[in-house]
């Protein structure tokens, strides 16, 4: 059986290539994505909290994608550590995001039962 330097059969490594050519691609629409729209959410000032965040996100993402193009292009495992390591910070901008966004929701929806309650006992003593 016939292998190359990474110890994967020729037909395996076409398939990792053409896996990480669509990844790359994908990597590179979501990273611009997330640029420009946290470009338009910055434009409010409240809006830079959350903007800055994705922006960061999404240029983390363009690096990763860039890694992965250089690996594909030379081979150099270095690049594609590289690219995996940018594209775990990426994720981990995400996990924060959700958790943050999920502890806001959850605050939000108790502010509400608190609003509607006190409301619901005001309108019963009149």
């Amino acid at each position: 059986m016939n292998t190359n330097m990474s110890g994967m059969s020729p037909a395996a490594n076409t398939m990792f290539q053409m896996m990480v050519t669509k990844l790359n691609g994908d990597m590179r629409f979501v990273g611009i994505f997330n640029i420009i729209y946290g470009a338009l959410v910055c434009l409010s000032i409240i809006g830079a909290i959350i903007g800055v965040p994705l922006i960061i996100g999404g240029i983390r993402l363009r690096e990763a994608a860039d890694s992965f193009e250089v690996y594909l292009r030379s081979s150099d495992f270095a690049a594609l550590e590289k690219g995996l390591e940018r594209q775990s910070r990426f994720f981990f901008i995400q996990k924060v995001f959700l958790i943050v966004g999920l502890v806001i929701t959850g605050l939000y929806i108790l502010f509400m039962i608190f609003f509607f309650g006190t409301i619901a006992n005001l309108s019963r003593s009149y």
